[in-house]
């Protein structure tokens, strides 16, 4: 009785039949689930995938095992604010494809998707669309006629290993794996109730303030926006100033390693995220900020939880421009090694991390006359989406990169 009332709660909220809809161990697991069984139920029609180039994690990983299994794959590329155009997605559509994949709104910058259009243009089709929710269902329904949606509960505040998969009937949907007569054999193995029934608890609860919270966040969100750029010089404030989620606010700052801003936050006692390639294990910047062109260094991804208040904004603003111009001393600005080389200027910035080879670069480009280039040697992955941002905030031309002995040479030409 307790799964069934929670089942019918989280339909709900959804907006599906409670028998479309099955409980999952968690979102991921949500969205390996639909997007195999769809993959699965839709062979015959074919193995290609639309994804876009800024889904989540889970979605890339499970798009490249497709390929790795002989599928195909088209992601779909996103403007400089994040979004994609449905007109895009509606050219990628081909007769051999069985599924499409697009996030209800980015988890790293804020941005609301077009998932109606593109939901409209993959009905005409005869595709099914796989929208993940997880960022958004606490906020409200998703638009459009979807036909599989995902989500994880402690996107919306409730506990960690609850994942809702929805499956509209009518869609063709195989279950991947042994069979499990548990969550119509979408999630095998026994389901824990009292996570569940915390998951459909709080997504009702949210739901119940959510209209009247996404308007005093956003304001708060704006306050953000527009305060940042007038109180840290060099700034870049990514995502959609208007189809956004209330409650995030992403900012990347010139001139600043992401790790250490983010200790230095910390230490003033908030917690934020980045994107900057500097704290990943990787090295290698965010796929979401390289997709949108943006600049990744010194990245800072804010989420304000209900119940922030101004109080907590005001303080952040105060303590913001001081925690930047630290980190910025800190890292001081290392007497750039630099030659001339066939009428350019080069840069050796070789063996150095993001964003000294952008910091270098800054540094010279006032020593070349207009019209003049010079050439930044590289081999930290971060300077491939780091130079050509630099170069679109700071109006000069960004010539291209070309191969060098070690690392990448980036060319750039001084335009005022």
């Amino acid at each position: 009785m307790l799964l069934d009332a929670a089942r019918e709660t989280a339909a709900e909220a959804v907006g599906c039949r409670a028998d479309e809809l099955s409980f999952t161990s968690s979102g991921t697991g949500a969205v390996h689930s639909g997007m195999a069984g769809a993959l699965a139920g839709r062979r015959r029609v074919g193995g290609h995938l639309i994804v876009s180039a800024v889904e989540h994690s889970s979605v890339l990983h499970a798009a490249d095992a497709h390929e790795a299994g002989g599928g195909t794959v088209t992601q779909v590329a996103v403007g400089r604010q994040g979004a994609v155009d449905p007109s895009e997605y509606a050219a990628a559509l081909r007769p051999d494809t069985a599924l499409a994949c697009l996030q209800s709104a980015n988890h790293e910058v804020g941005t609301v998707q077009p998932v109606a259009e593109v939901a409209e243009a993959c009905r005409a089709a005869g595709v099914p669309l796989l929208v993940d929710a997880a960022q958004s269902l606490g906020w409200g329904a998703v638009d459009g006629d979807w036909s599989l949606l995902t989500a994880g509960a402690h996107k919306w505040g409730g506990p960690a290993g609850v994942g809702l998969l929805a499956v509209r009937k009518g869609v063709r949907f195989a279950v991947q794996g042994p069979a499990d007569e548990r969550e119509s054999g979408r999630a095998a193995g026994f389901e824990n109730i009292p996570a569940i029934v915390a998951a459909a608890a709080s997504l009702r609860a949210v739901r119940a303030e959510a209209a009247q919270e996404a308007v005093r966040l956003r304001e708060l969100t704006a306050r953000i926006r527009a305060r940042v750029p007038e109180l840290v010089p060099d700034v870049e404030v990514v995502g959609d100033p208007e189809r956004r989620l209330p409650g995030i606010v992403t900012f990347s700052c010139l001139y600043v390693d992401g790790e250490t801003l983010l200790h230095e936050l910390d230490r003033a006692g908030f917690s934020v995220s980045s994107g900057s390639s500097c704290t990943s294990s990787t090295l290698t910047p965010s796929h979401v900020l390289r997709a949108m062109g943006v600049l990744s260094e010194g990245n800072v991804r804010i989420s304000l939880p209900m119940g922030t208040t101004e109080a907590d904004v005001e303080r952040f603003l105060e303590v913001l421009p001081g925690a930047v111009s630290g980190v910025r001393e800190k890292l001081g600005a290392p007497v750039p090694t630099t030659v001339r080389e066939e009428g350019a200027l080069v840069v050796d910035a070789l063996g150095k991390l993001c964003p000294l080879p952008v910091i270098e670069l800054a540094k010279v480009i006032g020593d070349v006359p207009v019209g003049g280039t010079v050439r930044v040697l590289a081999d930290d992955e971060a300077a491939r989406l780091d130079i050509p941002a630099w170069c679109a905030m700071r109006g000069q031309e960004y010539v291209g990169e070309e191969p060098a002995d070690r690392g990448s040479a980036y060319l750039v030409r001084r335009v005022s």
